[in-house]
């Protein structure tokens, strides 16, 4: 019979534990080596130049990038004369920035409630066919999003909303993504003993939700809002569609900076600069509350 760790704690001492621990596959204090560093910075150094190559281009002018698409590494001097020029340009910048914001968020919030909701049924509840609806639900991820933009736009333009926030936030009140994701998470976070014994308490299922369900989804919720407001925030086909330049979230407007037949990639990347330092401080600011969400959904129990 082997002897337990906190056994071996008592009798030889914290350290011959933690070497038991380690041959065990248990030790929570083993660090990452310098492979795993190496790794991690080069994912890092990649996934970060893009945004950088922008920054690049968006400080230099247009007959350098001309010359040499590839700039060197140092920044130029034109970054803040660019922006200037972005946001003086006749493309309604701030009221872009504001109906990317409200569509965004209105989107992110409507995503979490419903999906929540809806996870909650699919994991907790128990009624006919619910493991068929939740397998059609998942399977309408496989279908683009490019098939149903004509009949998606003769509803919208029958309806009177061509033109309108409105016709980009409805679509997106709810996604498949959102009601797998916290399906799978609910599953495994919310046991049901919390939930009979809000039962028990009087609770209506209504109120069992929201006070029960909803504060044990906070993680996973946390995770999809931020993803739901990048995705929002970046959106390009559809406002495209049923927007158009009359009415332009951010990706839009900033599509109008390249309308000519000469491309000025100076002003077109400070564009692009100017709607990505948005997210890149919400990752920033929301970054850890994002690692517990993936992590804790990630881990069964």
């Amino acid at each position: 019979m082997s002897t337990s760790v906190p056994m071996i704690r008592q009798t030889a001492g914290a350290g011959a534990a933690r070497a038991a621990a380690r041959r065990r596959g248990l030790g929570s204090n083993r660090r990452p080596g310098w492979v795993t560093y190496t790794l991690l910075t080069v994912v890092l150094a990649i996934s970060a130049y893009p945004i950088y190559y922008s920054f690049l281009l968006a400080s230099s002018d247009s007959a350098t990038i001309a010359q040499n698409p590839v700039p060197s590494l140092i920044p130029g001097p034109n970054l803040w004369t660019n922006l200037g020029r972005v946001l003086g340009a006749d493309i309604g910048f701030w009221h872009a920035v504001l109906n990317s914001l409200i569509v965004a968020v209105v989107t992110s919030i409507s995503v979490v409630f419903f999906a929540t909701l809806a996870g909650f049924a699919f994991s907790r509840l128990r009624f006919r066919g619910r493991r068929g609806l939740l397998v059609f639900i998942i399977a309408t991820m496989a279908v683009p999003t490019q098939l149903g933009v004509v009949p998606l736009f003769i509803v919208m333009a029958n309806l009177g909303w061509t033109g309108k926030l409105v016709a980009v936030i409805v679509p997106g009140l709810v996604t498949a993504f959102g009601v797998f994701w916290m399906t799978q998470y609910l599953d495994s976070a919310l046991p049901y003993e919390l939930i009979e014994a809000a039962r028990v308490d009087g609770c209506s299922m209504i109120r069992t939700f929201w006070h029960v369900a909803l504060p044990a989804a906070r993680p996973a919720a946390a995770m999809l809002s931020l993803f739901t407001f990048v995705a929002s925030w970046t959106n390009f086909f559809w406002p495209f569609v049923v927007l158009g330049s009359s009415n332009p979230t951010l990706p839009v407007a900033l599509q109008l900076l390249q309308a000519s037949y000469f491309k000025d990639y100076a002003l077109i990347m400070a564009g692009v600069v100017a709607a990505t330092v948005p997210l890149v401080l919400l990752f920033i600011v929301a970054g850890k509350q994002l690692v517990s969400g993936i992590m804790q959904g990630a881990v069964k129990g």
